[in-house]
This record gives structure tokens, sequence and C-alpha cells, in this order.
């Protein structure tokens, strides 16, 4: 029997109801990621790929439809599961990296473990490790506000694997960085896939960026166009 897809949407419709009318957002989307695969989530703006990307993550609910992590509906988990199950299993990288000021860059990255209540010296272990790995370690006593932007993006990253999740989530990570820094970001995203085995679903509009994943989804008008 093969393996479950480590991420699979059944027939996710999503309505918001606005005064005197439904605005229907997604209309049925189906698809899959495998373990270990990289996929890109593209469209126009307003064809749904962050409100498609909020429900993956269960940060917000399908009006109709089902979210499955690894085989397991997690759609209808009470909210307190659900928030335990997000912080343990689902990374999330913004277009803004959504740090706190007043805390450092390793106190960042440790935050996710402090708050599923690990051992604080495994979490500071843990986000060690990562910063080292991306490049940071010289960097983990400076406030985010004294590191630049694609440092504060690569925080933000080590910030979302620290919990060692099945799935990267990332919705625009480069948006917001010059072309150099966000081609950097990218890099070491795939290069996170290859030595983790990471999977990566990725929104962006960026056409050239999503050509380097293994495959491209595009959204159109709250369905999958190809």
């Amino acid at each position: 029997m093969s393996e479950s897809p480590v991420l699979q949407a059944e027939e996710v419709r999503k309505v918001f109801h606005r005064e005197g009318y439904d605005l229907e957002v997604l209309k049925g989307i189906s698809l899959s990621l495998s373990r270990g695969e990289t996929a890109g989530v593209v469209g126009i703006s307003g064809a749904g790929k962050t409100t498609l990307l909020q429900i993956l993550g269960t940060l917000d609910r399908a009006t109709s439809g089902r979210v499955l992590y690894e085989g397991v509906d997690v759609t209808d988990l009470p909210p307190d599961e659900m928030a335990a199950f997000r912080n343990r299993s689902v990374g999330f990288v913004f277009q803004f990296h959504n740090l706190l000021p007043e805390f450092s860059v390793l106190e960042n990255v440790m935050l996710p473990c402090l708050i599923a209540q690990m051992d604080p010296e495994e979490a500071r272990r843990r986000a060690a490790a990562l910063l080292s790995e991306v490049g940071l370690s010289e960097r983990t006593s400076h406030r985010t506000g004294e590191i630049s932007g694609g440092e504060q993006q690569r925080t933000a990253i080590c910030r979302a694997l620290v919990m060692e999740p099945s799935v990267l989530l990332a919705d625009e990570p480069t948006g917001n960085l010059d072309r150099a820094t966000a081609s950097g970001v990218l890099d070491l995203l795939l290069e996170l896939n290859r030595s983790r085995g990471l999977s990566i679903l990725m929104v962006t509009h960026n056409d050239r960026m999503a050509s380097r994943l293994h495959r491209v989804i595009r959204i159109d008008d709250g369905r999958i166009a190809s």
C-alpha cells in the first residue's frame, strides 16, 4: 500500500457571509502534497491562494470538505487540540516575518517550543542548532530590529521548523525582499527540503520562483486550473 500524502485537501470549499450575499472563495479544491515534495500555489490576487493556505494550515476552517495530515482528518478537531496540533505539526512562514521585537533572535526561535512546554534547555539547543544551520549563529543575541530583512526571514524559517513539523506552509515568503535576498531565502528553503526531506507548499505571485519547485498548482477563481 502506498504511503499517505503528508497533506491532503478533499473538496475544500470556503464561503464568506457578507451583508446580503455569500462570497464563495474556494469552490471545491482537492490536492495532495507528498513527503519531501515542494509545490508552488500561484494565481492572480483574489484567486483564493492565501485562504487555501490558511485552511490547510488549520488557521481557518473550511465551509465544507476535509484536510488530512498523513491520512488523519484534522478538520473538526476542537480548538485546543487544533492549536496543539498546529504548533506541533505545521510550520508557517509569512511575507512579513512577524518576529517579536522585544525578544532576541534565539528567543524568537524558541517560542513554539516554550508554548509546547518543552524543557527550556532542549528548546534552546534546538533553536541554536537551527540558527547555526542557516548561518545565523553570530546573531542569536541580537534583537530582530538589529538584523537585515533576509536574516529576519531566515529567523522566521527557523522558528517555523523548531518543532520539526512534517509540512512547511509559506505565504509569499520572499514577497517583501529584494530580488537577491529573495533568491537566497528560496535557496535556503530548497536546501532544507533536500537535507531534511521537508515538504513545502508555497504561495507565490512569482512564476520564476515557483518554477524552481517540484510542481506548480495554479488557482483560478477558487478552483485548480492546472
